[in-house]
């Protein structure tokens, strides 16, 4: 079983979770997050308020599949997240050891 994270465009979500669901990948935890990258952003007073805009919001995927279906799910994402430009994100790839269902007490890619 492999981990597969990946940091997205908040734009592109919706594509890439319907790139998932066209393989069967149903199960996945997302998260709004923000980052920093290469890519400059200028920052603001308004108001007498500060306002950082150097942080980008992004979207972070976390899913755990089998390794059979590693390939298929990583080209999903690459392929539905790209936009060509600056901040398309990032993927990383980990080994699972092990999972546990803790409802049914399954364990490994049963699992899932």
């Amino acid at each position: 079983m492999k981990k597969i994270e990946a940091t997205i465009r908040s734009s592109k979500f919706d594509d890439v979770k319907e790139a998932l669901h066209r393989i069967d990948i149903d199960y996945f935890t997302f998260f709004e997050v923000k980052g920093v990258g290469k890519e400059k952003t200028p920052e603001g007073f308004y108001r007498g308020a500060y306002y950082d805009l150097g942080s980008i919001p992004r979207i972070m995927l976390e899913l755990v599949v089998p390794d059979d279906l590693v390939d298929k799910a990583v080209e999903s994402i690459l392929s539905s997240a790209k936009t060509g430009d600056i901040g398309d994100g990032k993927v990383f790839i980990y080994d699972v050891l092990s999972a546990i269902r803790i409802r049914t007490g399954e364990v490994g890619e049963a699992a899932l």
